[in-house]
């Protein structure tokens, strides 16, 4: 396979077999360079044929608990009392700019996920 730009799904299917059949090669070998190139030609056509939505942000602060074993009172330092972080996992209040900036700096958090709008309960404001 020639090293080109990957324009349709029989050409990204040809580089994942040659992806995997260069998987072992030795480091620093000219097989190993044209896998990195591969790679970085796949990535490109999957970024934009197949790209993956960021998450939700409550989903998100669950998902990041549930990975690190945290708990809804660990979250307190950085959101809040009890009650408002139970507001923010129940999504009937959304996340403040403060909140997000303590959840970034305390818990390694990416802002740009946190920042992003996400549905509220409605019979929260009810």
């Amino acid at each position: 396979m020639d090293l080109k730009p990957i324009r349709t799904e029989a050409e990204h299917r040809a580089a994942l077999a040659e992806i995997e059949r260069l998987w072992e090669v030795p480091e620093q070998s000219p097989e190993a360079d044209r896998l990195e190139v591969l790679a970085l030609l796949v990535e490109a056509y999957e970024k934009t044929h197949y790209p993956i939505a960021a998450p939700d942000p409550v989903s998100f602060i669950e998902h990041v608990m549930d990975a690190r074993g945290l708990t809804r009172k660990d979250l307190e330092p950085f959101i809040g009392p009890r009650g408002r972080v139970a507001d923010i996992l129940n999504r009937t209040r959304p996340l403040s700019m403060g909140m997000i900036r303590n959840l970034t700096t305390g818990l390694n958090l990416p802002a740009d996920i946190l920042i992003q709008p996400y549905p509220l309960r409605e019979d929260a404001h009810a």
